[in-house]
């Protein structure tokens, strides 16, 4: 495995990366690359992104992957996340490997988790390099996420008082109200191994306001004629799958959409099979090693 730390410039801010070539390439061979996303407050370290790329590069894809603004080993204010910001820094990512050595350019794809895939999603939506997009328990509309995150009455009441808290708080201080990410977020007890050390704990008012007004739902459409694969659990306990089925709605082709009973919300970091073969099936038909003649 030929890995190559990369850094690369988004809005000023010096973003992170690694670079992997899969073994066995040969000299002057290109191949496709895949860029892999982090989620909410993760890193590049992360189960959900090392997992994925060692899947890829086994499958013989190049893979990138980096710590999103705020995140990891990048620069930017901590804990302070927002989704346009992270669909710059994506766009950011395909410029910085457009001419790297043995990089198809034309056969750019993306592969974004949670957070991550929303963000795949509405980068693909807006750039036409991008030559396709794997989304896994990803989200398009981000008030209608958070109704299904925050589901009683009280829970919901919290949730849009702390929104206001931090519209308050910015105005009267010229800072940004602090919120737990379990505030923003909940993750069921069972499900917190995935979070990664190092992952962010804490995040602006604005990072959640951010996510709310979030609408890749909106612009999804605009992939096509390009793939878009949509991966979700049937029982997800973090983002509810009515989300993936609302983008698939309103996407055109081609698209496809699988819904997993034996998994959760952290799908790609499980090394389920099933999960698996269907990516690969997928990547082999749109996103094919070979170049066409």
């Amino acid at each position: 495995m030929n890995e190559t730390p990369i850094a690369f410039t988004s809005q000023g801010l010096r973003l992170a990366g690694v670079l992997r070539r899969p073994a066995g390439m040969g000299e002057g061979e290109r191949r496709p690359a895949l860029v892999v996303l982090h989620g909410f407050g993760s890193n590049k370290s992360a189960e959900n992104v090392l997992g994925p790329c060692a899947e890829l590069e086994a499958m013989g894809y190049i893979t990138l992957r980096f710590d999103m603004p705020g995140c990891g080993d990048s620069e930017g204010p901590r804990g302070h996340l927002i989704c346009m910001d992270q669909v710059q820094a994506t766009l950011d990512a395909v410029s910085r490997i457009v001419g790297e050595p043995g990089v198809r350019a034309e056969a750019i794809g993306l592969v974004g988790s949670s957070f991550g895939a929303a963000v795949a999603v509405y980068a693909g939506a807006a750039d036409s390099r991008i030559a396709g997009v794997v989304s896994s328990g990803g989200w398009g509309h981000g008030e209608r996420k958070f109704r299904g995150q925050h589901p009683t009455p009280e829970a919901w009441a919290n949730f849009t008082a702390m929104l206001a808290e931090g519209r308050a708080h910015r105005e009267r201080t010229g800072t940004s109200l602090m919120v737990p990410r379990m505030q923003i977020v909940p993750i069921p007890p069972g499900l917190k191994r995935q979070r990664v050390p190092g992952g962010l704990e804490a995040f602006t008012a604005e990072t959640a306001q951010s996510m709310y007004d979030f609408r890749a739902e909106e612009v999804v459409h605009r992939i096509s004629p390009r793939p878009l694969l949509l991966l979700h659990s049937s029982v997800d306990s973090v983002t509810p799958t009515e989300q993936s089925l609302s983008l698939f709605a309103k996407a055109k082709m081609p698209t496809d959409l699988h819904l997993f009973g034996d998994t959760d919300h952290f799908m790609l970091a499980e090394g389920n099979r099933r999960v698996w073969n269907v990516v690969h099936d997928w990547l082999r038909k749109y996103l094919p090693l070979e170049e066409s003649r």
